[in-house]
């Protein structure tokens, strides 16, 4: 994993296993979770940025580490408390979805405020075939009930235009200006004050105790 502090407050946690199209391993999500407790209380970032290196913005969980039982409660541990931190992270936080988004990936843009991706983004489900059930609660507060009971039950694969359509991301940009424009709203959201984000974002972010289906 890849971390930046930028000016006017932006910091940027780039997902960097290209080789494993960034599958979150437990390394991995223990990383998110100490750079966001860092930077939760931090004067200097005020809106984080997700991202992926290469290809894929991450291909979900590291399926190799499923294959290993004595990593289960490290597996199950990790994964809790990793989802969450970002839910309860009390600063906005932006996914800049630069390829396919799938299992666990797809979770950790729709934990995230804004979905922003680029043309060769795509999202689905797939764990739910071999007995892994999604983050429900999230989508459907994104896309709606129906289609989020859809999406999680059966697990569809939908592309960037199909996102857009159904509301999960809010842009569709080219490839190469998807960091940049990231970038830009992170700065829009910035011109508040950060108290006033932070109080202001309390308020409509709920709880992670209430992730019920």
């Amino acid at each position: 994993m890849q971390v930046e502090e930028r000016p006017r407050g932006i910091g940027i946690v780039t997902l960097n296993r290209p080789e494993k199209r960034n599958a979150l391993s437990i390394q991995m999500r223990r990383e998110i979770s100490t750079c966001l407790n860092n930077w939760k209380n931090s004067p200097v970032v005020g809106v984080v940025i997700f991202s992926g290196a290469g290809l894929a913005f991450s291909a979900g969980f590291d399926l190799d580490e499923f294959r290993q039982p004595e990593l289960f409660p490290e597996l199950f541990d990790s994964s809790a408390k990793y989802h969450r931190d970002v839910w309860n992270f009390s600063k906005p936080t932006i996914a800049a979805v630069n390829g396919p988004a799938m299992g666990e990936g797809f979770d950790l843009a729709t934990l995230c405020d804004v979905r922003i991706c680029s043309e060769s983004a795509a999202f689905g489900h797939p764990e739910i075939k071999f007995g892994t059930p999604p983050l429900f609660t999230p989508l459907r507060w994104i896309v709606g009930d129906g289609l989020a009971r859809d999406l999680c039950l059966t697990g569809p694969k939908i592309d960037a235009r199909e996102a857009h359509r159904i509301g999960l991301a809010s842009e569709i940009v080219e490839a190469d200006a998807l960091l940049q424009r990231a970038l830009q709203i992170a700065a829009g959201i910035m011109e508040a004050p950060l108290k006033a984000l932070s109080s202001g974002y309390s308020a409509y972010n709920p709880s992670f105790s209430r992730y019920t289906p």
